[in-house]
């Protein structure tokens, strides 16, 4: 999956496929999470976010079910 940089403290990249809804983050650390059945609009406003860690952490994780990729 194609990912984008951000400008985060905590998350490198972030990537997302519409056909199955899943959103991928990739953090500082190396390790990199996929989300499940994620609406494209919760992507935008992950991009969009002041803070892109505190929306992945109060949208995000724990509300999508998820695993680790890497």
């Amino acid at each position: 999956m194609k990912r984008v940089s951000v400008s985060s403290s905590n998350v490198a990249s972030v990537g997302y496929d519409k056909k199955t809804k899943t959103l991928e983050v990739e953090f500082h650390n190396g390790a990199v999470y996929q989300y499940h059945s994620v609406p494209k609009s919760e992507f935008k406003g992950l991009l969009e976010a002041a803070s892109v860690g505190r929306y992945l952490h109060k949208y995000i994780r724990g509300v999508y079910p998820h695993f680790k990729t890497g």
